[in-house]
């Protein structure tokens, strides 16, 4: 195959797995907020228990057919990445519920720093100044769209930052794992959903009752609950392996970075569907100082240099090189 016709197929391969990701996600945050704020199914830890035992069944079912080969995941390594999961998750809950909505996007922004930070100490990883510029303009254009009221208290920040924190471990272990351990998308997602969707399905009504009061065992489940529960389910297979392979193709800042765009869309969704309700000008100019700085993320990155891990030489090479550091680019193209 021709080097031109190679790189054609990575980029169409990777803006696929953008693609199946935004929609996924965009799905079922909208089926989300049809279930929780229409007909009141407010379990939101339960119903994330739910979507990791979906998902569970879709990788069994793969296993048998023979699309997901045997691998091979230490026992503490599955333990720790499920810990920072289902720590994200519930931190996450207790952050909506702690913090006012503006204060909440704000955590949620923090993400990306804090992801670069763990790939600068733990990868290694280096950043040309056009590639940072463009992160922050990414942040800003999404804090002036997304953050109004801002109001915090001592538990609200607690909380924001374990959520903050493991989020951002969960992520950068994803791809840490498929690097280390040879992992596909499948195969990781065929380790971790099954110790997620137990710990959750046996928490998560405790979790929830904790949160909201409310008893997920009492409540009134119609036709149209349960077909939204089970349509949630089903989109979360999607959003859930979609993650892991955006991750694995990219990185955890670049699928942050980007990530951003489901805000945007999810923003321009409301608009058409809602009207003009929600959307002035400082919205309008946050959202289009993202996609400005989603687009130059995108060029920076992938320019030599954007982006590099530095890979130090041996004692021997050294000595053979005179001490010279080598790097290696990296290049957002993780595959």
């Amino acid at each position: 195959m021709a080097p031109g016709s190679k790189a054609e197929r990575k980029a169409a391969l990777d803006a696929g797995a953008w693609m199946f990701n935004v929609v996924t996600s965009v799905g079922i945050i909208m089926v989300n907020k049809a279930l929780m704020a229409t007909h009141g199914f407010s379990f939101a830890t339960t119903l994330t228990g739910l979507h990791f035992a979906t998902t569970t069944l879709m990788t069994l079912v793969m296993k048998w057919l023979g699309y997901i080969q045997p691998s091979y995941l230490p026992l503490p390594e599955l333990v720790k990445f499920v810990f920072f999961a289902n720590l994200s998750i519930v931190g996450m809950n207790v952050s909506l519920m702690w913090n006012s909505v503006g204060f909440y996007q704000i955590a949620k922004l923090c993400i990306i720093p804090v992801l670069c930070f763990l790939e600068i100490l733990l990868d290694k990883v280096r950043y040309s100044r056009d590639t940072k510029l463009s992160i922050v303009l990414v942040l800003v254009g999404v804090a002036v769209c997304t953050v109004t009221d801002v109001s915090v208290n001592s538990q609200g920040l607690l909380a924001a930052a374990i959520a903050v924190w493991s989020t951002a471990l969960q992520q950068h272990y994803v791809h840490h794992l498929q690097r280390k351990y040879s992992l596909g998308s499948f195969n990781l997602l065929g380790h971790t959903a099954p110790g997620q969707a137990a710990s959750l399905l046996v928490l998560g009504p405790f979790v929830d009752f904790w949160l909201t009061n409310k008893r997920v065992d009492t409540f009134n489940y119609t036709s149209i609950v349960t077909f939204f529960i089970v349509l949630s389910c089903i989109i979360a297979v999607g959003t859930n392996l979609s993650q892991f392979i955006c991750i694995g193709r990219f990185t955890a800042v670049s699928f942050q970075v980007l990530g951003h765009m489901k805000t945007i869309l999810v923003l321009t969704l409301g608009f058409l569907f809602f009207g003009k309700e929600g959307l002035n000008f400082h919205v309008a100019l946050g959202m289009l100082l993202a996609v400005i700085g989603m687009i130059w993320y995108g060029n920076a990155s992938s320019k030599p240099g954007g982006k590099e891990r530095q890979v130090y030489s041996t004692p021997s090479e050294k000595t053979q090189k005179h001490g010279i550091l080598s790097s290696q680019s990296e290049l957002d193209q993780k595959v």
